[in-house]
C-alpha cells in the first residue's frame, strides 16, 4: 500500500479498472478509453498449417519449464510459424513485459505477428496484446470471460487449448485460413 500525502490538495489516481488477471487486478487511469481506440490489422491471415508448425516449434523448444517446471513462457512469432523471441517467467506478466519492451527497444511491429502463450488469456493478456498491435493470441491453456470480452472488442483473433494440432477459436475467425482438411463428424 502507498499512501501520498500532499499539501492542501487532493490527489486523484484516475479511473479504476478491475481486471481478470491472477484473482483480480487493478489498473488505473483511462485504460479502456486506450484501448477502444486501438486498431488492428484486418488484412493479415493466419493458415492453420503455420499455426501446427508454431505449435510443434513450442513444443520442441528448449525451455526452463521442461527443466525445474513452474514457470510461464511467451512468444512472439511470424506468421509462417517462426519464433523470433522466447521469455520464460514465474510470472506470465513478466514474460509479456519482457517481450513488449524488446519490441519497444527494437522498433519491432507487431501488426503482423502472432502472440504466443502458455497462461490464461485474461483481460491484462488481451490488452497487452493488443496495445502491441498484435492480431494473434494464441494459448495451450483457455481464457477468462473478460479476456474474451476485450479481445471481442479490439478485434484480436483469440485461439485457445492450442495443443498439436487442435485449437479452439475464440474470437476473430474471420482471420484463419483453413488449408488443412478437417476431420469429418461421424453420424
Amino acid at each position: 500500500a502507498a499512501v501520498v500525502t500532499v499539501h492542501k490538495k487532493e490527489l486523484s489516481i484516475g479511473k479504476r479498472t478491475v481486471t481478470s488477471g491472477c484473482g483480480q487486478g487493478t489498473m488505473f487511469g483511462d485504460l479502456m478509453e486506450e484501448v477502444d481506440q486501438i486498431q488492428l490489422r484486418k488484412d493479415v491471415l493466419l493458415e492453420d498449417t503455420n499455426l501446427f508448425i508454431l505449435l510443434e516449434k513450442v513444443r520442441k523448444h528448449e525451455t526452463i519449464y521442461k527443466q525445474a517446471g513452474a514457470v510461464h513462457g511467451c512468444a512472439l512469432c511470424t506468421l509462417q510459424g517462426e519464433i523470433l523471441m522466447f521469455v520464460e517467467d514465474v510470472g506470465r506478466h513478466n514474460a509479456v513485459d519482457a517481450i513488449a519492451g524488446h519490441m519497444w527497444l527494437d522498433a519491432i511491429d507487431g501488426s503482423d505477428k502472432v502472440f504466443y502463450t502458455t497462461g490464461r488469456l485474461t483481460s491484462e493478456m488481451v490488452i497487452k496484446c493488443a496495445q502491441m498491435r498484435i492480431p494473434f493470441l494464441v494459448s495451450r491453456s483457455g481464457l477468462t470471460q473478460m479476456g474474451y470480452a476485450i479481445a471481442q472488442k479490439v478485434g484480436i483473433t483469440m485461439l485457445g487449448r492450442a495443443s498439436g494440432r487442435h485449437y479452439l477459436a475464440f474470437t476473430g475467425k474471420e482471420r484463419l485460413l483453413r488449408t488443412t482438411p478437417q476431420p469429418t463428424a461421424l453420424a
